[in-house]
Formats: structure tokens, sequence, C-alpha cells
């Protein structure tokens, strides 16, 4: 049976509810009754019929033709909805079964995480200082790593982290470092980008960086959860490890060679820090934001801000973009906010 079969043609809704009142009342279908009762054609009342017996409305003697009841609305949904419901019932079998069938191979394809083929997710830090101490003493050509967060790192991860690297810079591994601008200002990155330089490391820094990144002979990658605990993520599919390598390049690139405040270069650092501020303030970034992006404490930044508004005399954010607008310093564009793995 069609759906058409079943729903009436809404020009033919009144002549059925009439027709089907009639029936209703009168328990016939005799075509002549039916016409005069309802002041229908003869013709449109047949159609009708038809329709109401197709839609299970309509229940005809098998005695006397003429003689017919009306069904309830309800019961006759029930007979027309009935085989419909056997067949979804007997879909949902079909579904179940196959999905207990394929669900046989999902472990072999969770699996993969030991086989080096999928991601992995570390959630303490000690699973991370793990999987990162493995990595070092398998890696066989290069380790790049994007540290965010100027002097925000833990000394004492960091003192691993310089053993790890000696011994692999004696291997001859390279080794290649990004820091935010403001590490240059702090002691223990100072100290750390010191001895491991003179073993052949390098180190640069930029304004911003694109967030935190350790990848080893490019194959294997470790960025943070999502979450901002302590946890990595590793990644062994190769367009993705190749994808985050090329950022690091062309970040690197673009990046200034580490020296400490005291050292060259030191104007210039300031300079794009504050230039960098100023775009932020005028793309209307919060202060932890702007730390956030810079790799500074909230109270040094909030130091910087205040300088800026002063200088641009300035009382608000909004006249501050104003201002720096007027006096040519937004020649970049306004980014949107980022969030920067943790100890390496």
């Amino acid at each position: 049976m069609q759906t058409s079969d079943v729903v009436p043609d809404p020009n033919s809704a009144d002549v059925d509810i009439d027709v089907y009142g009639w029936v209703l009342e009168h328990r016939t279908v005799d075509v002549d009754a039916v016409a005069a009762g309802t002041g229908r054609d003869a013709d449109e009342v047949r159609r009708s019929v038809a329709r109401l017996r197709a839609s299970r409305l309509l229940h005809v003697s098998p005695i006397d033709p003429s003689v017919a009841f009306a069904v309830a609305p309800d019961t006759a949904a029930e007979q027309l909805v009935a085989p419909l419901e056997a067949q979804i019932r007997e879909q949902q079998r079909e579904i179940s079964g196959i999905r207990e069938d394929l669900g046989r191979f999902l472990p072999h394809y969770l699996g993969r995480r030991s086989t080096g083929e999928s991601l992995e997710v570390l959630e303490s830090l000690e699973d991370v200082r793990g999987a990162l101490n493995r990595a070092s003493l398998n890696c066989t050509t290069e380790m790049l790593s994007s540290q965010p967060g100027g002097g925000s790192r833990v000394p004492e991860a960091m003192q691993e982290a310089l053993r790890r690297d000696e011994t692999m810079l004696q291997r001859g591994i390279s080794i290649r470092t990004l820091y935010h601008h403001t590490a240059r200002f702090n002691g223990p990155s100072q100290a750390y980008v010191a001895a491991a330089s003179a073993l052949g490391a390098q180190y640069r820094t930029a304004h911003e960086l694109f967030g935190r990144l350790i990848a080893f002979d490019r194959e294997l990658a470790f960025v943070p959860v999502s979450d901002g605990s302590w946890g990595a993520v590793v990644i062994r599919e190769p367009s993705t490890v190749a994808y985050l390598c090329n950022i690091f390049d062309q970040t690197w690139d673009l990046a200034s060679p580490f020296s400490a405040a005291a050292g060259q270069g030191l104007e210039e650092v300031a300079r794009e820090i504050h230039e960098t501020i100023i775009r932020l303030l005028a793309a209307g970034l919060k202060d932890e934001a702007i730390a956030r992006r810079l790799g500074m404490s909230l109270r040094t930044a909030r130091r910087h801000i205040a300088d800026i508004m002063q200088e641009l005399g300035a009382g608000s954010r909004f006249q501050a973009g104003v201002a720096a607008a007027a006096r040519g310093l937004l020649d970049l564009e306004a980014e949107a906010d980022g969030e920067p793995i943790q100890p390496s």
C-alpha cells in the first residue's frame, strides 16, 4: 500500500470527513444515500469511500456491501502502523547484528596504539616525562621544540631536559628550540640556553609562538592536551607530524637568535614586544590573554599595558587603538587569541 493511497488528498479532506460522518451515523455506503445526505457528487462519494477504506476508517460488511461501519481513527492507525513497526523491529535487529559482527574488530583497531600508528593521550606528568625520555633515546637525527611561556618553566624539569639534551647532542642529534622573547629575561632559561648552546643546540625567540610542541625525527610529536593539565597527546600520524614541523620551520625562520637581556638585539626584542601588545590591545584581548600570548606573567603584562596607555595618552583600550592607528603602529592585522606540552 502506497502512502498516497492512505493519506487523503488535502483537496478531498472535507469530502472524506463528510462521508465518514455520514457512515458513522447511518452505517451505509450506499452511494445515492450518502450523496443525498452529504450534498456531495456521487463520483466524489465513490472516491471518498475508496480512500476511507484504504485508510482503514471504513469497514464494509462482507455480507451486504452497502452496510459499512466507521472505525475509530486510533484503531485504523494501529492497523496501518503494525506492519511498519514490524519492519522497523526487523531493521533494528539487522543493525544490532551488523554492529555486533563488526564490533569484534574494534579491539584490533584501537590496538593500533601499541603498534605506533595512532594518537596516544598521556594524562600524568610522569607518563609525559617517561615518553619524552624514551623518544629521546630513540631519536636519530633531529629534535624540534617550541616552549612558550618565557620564564614559566620549572627549574627541575629544565635540569632533566638538559641532561636529556646533552645525551642527544653527544650522539650528533640536531636540536632547535623556540622560546618567547621574554625568556631572554629569565635567569634559569638563560643558563639552560647557554649550557645547551655550548654543546651545539640552537635557540631562537619570537614575540609570539603557535603553541607548545616537541617533535622527534619528524616522525613523532608531543602537543599539550586541551584541558590545560600536565598531560600530552603523542602523535605518530605522518601527515599531522609533518604539518606541525612545517609550522615550526616557518616560525623558526622569522625568529631571532637567543641572547641574554644584556646582549645584542635587546632593543629590537623590546620593540617587538611593545608593538605586539599594542596590536593585541587594539584587537580587544584581555590582559590574561595578552600575557599568555607573549609568555609573560600577568603582572608584567599589565605593567607594559599601563606604560603603553600612558604613552598613547589613552584612557581606554579603544582610545589606545585609535591613537596607535593614528601613529601608524598597527600595520599588522590583529589575530585571534590562541592557547599555547608541559615540561620538556
